[in-house]
């Protein structure tokens, strides 16, 4: 025990108690400095044997009240002030920063409420089981998303434990589908705050804004959305907040991004949706949207004093309108480390789904890879980005880019897109075919036949577009055929997973945008593959975050994609699973991040340049040991 006395920890110099103490920020760096050999335990000023130099790095802090300042204890410390002469400890974990080891406190368990402020028999691992049960006996799928909203405010440890305990069933709740409802209604469920809401009222002044958020320090990955296009379901303003808030809870619970570090925003340039317009409790500003001009005045600001406000951060676009998700994505990816999600996390994953079904296909037509034909149904942002990354399919066999694009067919609201068929948005043009130049093909029968793709892809929200006869066309065309109904939600699905079955008499090679319950058929039971893209983005954005990557190149990418496709058990390729168990989620995430480090290395965008050094074991292990996870 620690003898009478106030103590401090000794930095190179004796503090006194006339002393100032410094703040935890300032004893962290000190001790930091110290680096990795030799940190001094304790110190009583004054006494003999008080300059002893101690490893490894637990510093023990004899104190007594009341002269140690309450700011230099861990926030989550169980409160020592009630103790007159006790011990702290300190734990000290080793971390690199621009190639020098240096050292910071670990973050403590939750504290326990004090005597008499909670039962008398309170365990975390029985609560667990009430809270799970709390949830399960909610009878709306939006009234689970509010308790879990509620669980994740009051208690995140075990909201994220919870999650990674029932991945399978939690994530339909907080995301796809069940979150474009709760979008839906974001201004009539609305609690709390949560995130950042930045309006176009509010150019000129967006660092004032930014300055306001509560972790400047500590932010390291933004969701960004502007609302104008949220999953399937249209223009949603400032009720697209939700989507933002969704995603980063995945990135948490996939890839162990520290929740703290998270800052979902909304931008707010009005709504052309005049429901909301009309309605009292919505919360957004009641004006239709800008124009084009004003926006991209506005996106430079906001993007620059991004840059300033959080010099770490990685920025994720989201659910942008077609022609603003290009727009931004091209002007920005090169000035600052961003991607989008829709175009590129969607190319990525379905990219992944589509590697391991080609092969399942092949393998029953005896065709080569490069023999594959895909089509297209839906030619918007996420069309377009899922064809670019496809791309990459024919590429990796050894196909040239314009043969690989030849391979590749698209469809949108007025049939096959050709170059004959006349003016066509910028986005489109190229795959556009230059080698048709017929008359307009509009009924999806007929483009089928004149296309007969190996792979059919859905991105055009329009529910049952693949009725009975488009899946039997397809099954008459192949052994295996490759049929993704890709949009979001659930109810604007091309094609439900039972009808696929039915109608290719259980042959199909099949993954959705949402999830769809498996099913028996013929004494078989099959799997249906979900091409969610919470499998790429929490492992790419993990990856960047670790490489401090100053952009994200497409080959990062493809990285993340090729890391997905390759993480498929024995077990799962055994019963032809597309996509590996939700439930290995974390295990996925750390693969996927190595992968994508290793990319940005490549590249030549990575900052972290210690981490080129690491064998790919110890990079692995480097990845997993950085998750967070929650504590209990």
């Amino acid at each position: 025990m620690a003898r009478s006395g106030t103590a401090y920890v000794n930095l190179g110099r004796r503090w006194s108690r006339r002393d100032a103490m410094p703040s935890r920020a300032v004893l962290e760096s000190r001790l930091s400095s110290k680096g990795d050999e030799t940190i001094t335990k304790c110190c009583y000023p004054g006494k003999p044997g008080a300059n002893r130099v101690y490893s490894p790095r637990t510093v023990n802090v004899p104190f007594k009240f009341p002269f140690l300042p309450r700011d230099y204890l861990p926030s989550r410390l169980i409160d020592p002030f009630r103790f007159f002469h006790s011990i702290m400890t300190i734990i000290l974990t080793p971390y690199w920063s621009n190639g020098v080891q240096k050292l910071k406190m670990a973050p403590q368990p939750p504290p326990k409420p004090k005597q008499g402020l909670a039962p008398p028999v309170l365990d975390n691992d029985v609560h667990s089981v009430r809270c799970l049960a709390q949830l399960r006996s909610k009878e709306s799928s939006l009234e689970k998303y509010i308790y879990l909203s509620a669980l994740k405010h009051e208690n995140p440890d075990m909201f994220y434990k919870l999650c990674l305990n029932n991945m399978a069933e939690f994530t339909p709740i907080i995301y796809t589908p069940v979150v474009g409802e709760a979008c839906q209604k974001w201004s009539h469920i609305y609690r709390r705050p949560e995130g950042m809401y930045i309006s176009i009222k509010d150019k000129g002044k967006i660092r004032s804004v930014l300055n306001n958020w509560p972790k400047l320090d500590d932010a390291r990955i933004a969701v960004v959305t502007d609302g104008s296009r949220i999953l399937g379901l249209g223009d949603l303003g400032v009720n697209g907040m939700g989507i933002s808030v969704g995603k980063l809870s995945l990135y948490i619970a996939g890839a162990g991004i520290r929740p703290h570090s998270t800052v979902p925003i909304c931008l707010d340039f009005g709504t052309n949706t005049q429901k909301y317009l009309d309605d009292p409790l919505y919360m957004g500003l009641r004006q239709r949207r800008i124009g084009d001009d004003e926006m991209i005045e506005f996106m430079d600001e906001f993007m620059h004093e991004m840059s300033v406000a959080f010099p770490k951060l990685l920025i994720q676009f989201e659910d942008f309108s077609t022609d603003h998700a290009f727009m931004w994505l091209e002007r920005f990816r090169n000035k600052y480390p961003l991607f989008n999600d829709d175009i590129q996390g969607t190319g990525a994953v379905v990219l992944s789904g589509f590697i391991n079904a080609a092969k399942l296909s092949s393998e029953a037509s005896g065709k080569p890879l490069t023999s594959h034909r895909i089509l297209f149904f839906g030619a918007g942002s996420a069309g377009v980005g899922v064809a670019m990354q496809l791309m990459s399919f024919f590429t990796l066999q050894g196909l040239s880019e314009k043969e690989a694009r030849e391979r590749i067919w698209l469809v949108d609201s007025q049939g096959l897109i050709f170059d004959a068929r006349g003016p066509m948005a910028e986005h489109k043009k190229y795959f556009s075919r230059r080698d048709y130049a017929g008359p307009p093909i509009k009924d999806i029968l007929d483009i089928i036949e004149y296309v007969k793709p190996t792979a059919l892809l859905g991105l055009s929200t329009i529910s049952n577009a693949f009725h009975a006869g488009v899946i039997q066309a397809m099954a008459t065309l192949n052994p295996r055929p490759i049929i993704f109904p890709l949009s979001n939600p659930v109810k604007l699905s091309e094609c439900s997973f039972q009808d696929a079955v039915q109608h290719t008499d259980g042959q199909v090679l099949f993954a959705s945008g949402s999830p769809f319950p498996e099913m028996e058929w013929k004494g078989k039971m099959l799997y249906p593959g979900q091409g969610n893209n919470m499998y790429i983005f929490p492992g790419l954005g993990l990856g960047a975050i670790l490489a401090r990557a100053t952009s994200i190149t497409d080959t990062m990418v493809e990285a993340s994609s090729l890391g997905l496709a390759e993480s498929l058990t024995p077990d799962e390729r055994s019963v032809d699973l597309l996509y590996p168990r939700i439930e290995r989620i974390r295990d996925i995430g750390a693969l996927i991040a190595k992968e994508v480090i290793r990319a940005a290395q490549k590249a030549g965008v990575d900052r972290s340049t210690d981490l080129r050094s690491m064998s790919d074991e110890e990079l692995l292990a480097f990845v997993s040991a950085k998750m967070w996870s929650p504590m209990f």
